[in-house]
């Protein structure tokens, strides 16, 4: 079995591909000709508002500590419980002192990955590490800022490719993520990498999806491939620019401290459309990256504003 499908369709304006991944069952419609109605227009930076949380004169006084007292602080980054949770264990690194950087550096960028490995380290589940960045990209804050999640359950994509790596070990012998590669970096996707292998999914998640492939499972193994996964996250993000979009989400995704899945943790990023002055996207991380959507409102309560507003 091939480690995806392509079906193509003929419409009156070209041909639309059906992308199917047989093993996880996701699929995606790659339709090239829709690009020509995009005109990727010129990044809008909101100004800084005087009462950002994250930015150095605020951001000791006004966010929360973990339960001891303390925050992490790494280099420029700090870290700290996240104010709003959406997850058992949910955790902020703030990456800069700057509200806005024209380009990150590769140490702050390891700085942030550690801190984020350092502070999931507290939770037991399966963590995540995520980054919403500009408004388009579901940020709520222009600040740039990772968020780590951990779950005592894994997130839909994250659930799915653990079954498949234990399914595909069970059935062929082979560790799932082993071939991918070796089928990746013999592709036109293949951007570059050993330890590392960067390459565009074939079945992607969203626009211009980029996948790095780390050599390890869970998270305490993160460290000695951080500067690695930075030098490539910051490849990623500067092919991006070039491409004319700056906004971006990214999630890196890990097993469970102790399983035996055939997991490899890997780290995925899409770009989205440049922020203009009138719109925000409630679309972020999770539901782009995580296939699980966060929602403000109680299906209950919403059941009880409709009466009450009747």
């Amino acid at each position: 079995m091939g480690m995806f499908s392509i079906t193509e369709v003929a419409t009156p304006n070209g041909i639309v591909q059906l992308r199917e991944d047989p093993f996880t069952g996701f699929r995606c419609r790659i339709s090239p000709d829709r690009s020509k109605r995009h005109n990727y227009h010129q990044t809008y930076i909101p100004p800084p508002p005087e009462d950002c949380p994250f930015c150095r004169d605020r951001i000791f006084t006004v966010t929360p500590p973990f339960p001891d007292g303390t925050r992490i602080i790494r280099g420029d980054s700090v870290t700290f419980p996240n104010m709003f949770p959406f997850g058992q264990g949910h955790v902020v690194t703030v990456l800069t002192r700057e509200h806005f950087v024209e380009m990150f550096t590769k140490q702050q960028i390891v700085d942030g990955l550690l801190s984020q490995a350092e502070a999931l380290g507290r939770y037991d589940g399966y963590p995540s590490i995520n980054w919403n960045f500009l408004p388009s990209a579901g940020a709520s804050l222009v600040h740039p800022h990772m968020q780590g999640l951990c779950d005592s359950q894994p997130s839909r994509i994250a659930g799915q490719y653990l079954t498949v790596s234990r399914e595909y070990r069970n059935s062929y012998g082979r560790c799932y993520w082993d071939v991918l590669k070796e089928e990746e970096k013999k592709s036109d996707r293949y951007l570059s990498g050993e330890e590392i292998v960067w390459a565009a999914n074939a079945v992607p998640v969203g626009e211009r999806e980029i996948r790095g492939y780390l050599p390890i499972t869970t998270l305490d193994e993160l460290e000695p491939y951080a500067d690695l996964l930075a030098m490539g996250i910051l490849d990623v993000i500067s092919l991006y620019r070039k491409l004319g979009t700056y906004a971006f989400n990214m999630a890196i995704f890990f097993d469970h401290p102790g399983n035996d899945n055939g997991f490899n943790a890997f780290c995925s990023l899409i770009s989205r459309i440049n922020p203009n002055p009138s719109s925000t996207s409630d679309s972020a991380f999770m539901e782009r990256l995580h296939m699980e959507p966060v929602i403000m409102t109680l299906p209950e309560e919403l059941g009880n504003l409709y009466r009450k507003e009747k």
